[in-house]
């Protein structure tokens, strides 16, 4: 019997797999995929050498990383197979759902990752169903720990969880986006400032979270007044770019519970 079975093998599923792997959680033969795409049952054999893919879902606890839509296709499967304990990372399919296709006190977490994942340095929280106790969390929470940070929290919040960080790195490319198209109308060469935008995003978060100092001081350790960054700083408080940002989370998290309706 494998340890763990990961149900999906696209780019969640074999972040997973190989954070699992790397960071001595199991080995790659105590790890099954399902997953029913020839090629990429190929893919995740070339990733990760020796894990069993099959289409077969086994009696084993399982993680959940296909489409919403899949994964509710998918329950009743999982119900036949006898799944002990799963991990859903499906977007907007909530416990309760979950929870009805299953045995009865079947432990259900669900969680909300983001895509920071596939490089080892996701940000995911992670919410317990109704008879998922201490143990499951932490089972969980280990799973999650290979491929980033992860912090719980009610499954009410998770929402606002997928507009903050779900979305969030959608935004920061906007950002990258946005930067380099405006060192371009500077009179920058494309990949000049393609090369600084991607270093200085990079290093600031790098430092944001080296030292964890609080944003606000590390704006202001750059911002002399009457200065250049001030200068641009002004220009973002005649925009009100902090609500801007309220409003684009706000937004995004209650199209999630529209979704999960």
């Amino acid at each position: 019997m494998a340890r763990l079975q990961i149900i999906g093998g696209g780019k969640m599923g074999v972040a997973l797999l190989e954070g699992l792997v790397s960071s001595g959680w199991a080995e790659a033969n105590e790890l099954h995929v399902v997953e029913p795409e020839p090629i990429r049952q190929q893919t995740v054999k070339q990733r990760v050498a020796g894990v069993s893919v099959s289409l077969k879902i086994i009696n084993s606890d399982a993680v959940i990383a296909v489409k919403p839509h899949v994964a509710t296709e998918m329950l009743p499967m999982l119900a036949d197979a006898g799944v002990p304990r799963v991990l859903s990372i499906a977007a907007g399919v909530r416990c309760n759902t979950i929870e009805a296709a299953l045995a009865d006190s079947t432990p259900v977490v669900r969680a909300m990752p983001n895509t920071p994942a596939l490089v080892g340095l996701g940000a995911a929280a992670i919410a317990s169903g109704s008879s998922a106790g201490h143990d499951d969390l932490q089972w969980a929470r280990s799973i999650l720990e290979a491929v980033g940070t992860v912090v719980e929290v009610d499954e009410a919040d998770l929402d606002t969880v997928t507009g903050l960080s779900g979305s969030g790195p959608a935004y920061v490319f906007e950002l990258a986006e946005a930067l380099r198209n405006a060192g371009v109308v500077g009179g920058l060469d494309p990949q000049v400032s393609d090369t600084l935008v991607r270093q200085t995003l990079l290093g600031a978060a790098t430092l944001l979270a080296s030292t964890g100092e609080d944003p606000v001081q590390l704006r202001d350790n750059v911002t002399t007044p009457g200065g250049t960054t001030a200068a641009g700083l002004a220009v973002l408080d005649e925009v009100d770019f902090m609500s801007l940002i309220e409003r684009v989370v706000d937004t995004a998290s209650r199209r999630s519970r529209e979704l999960g309706r």
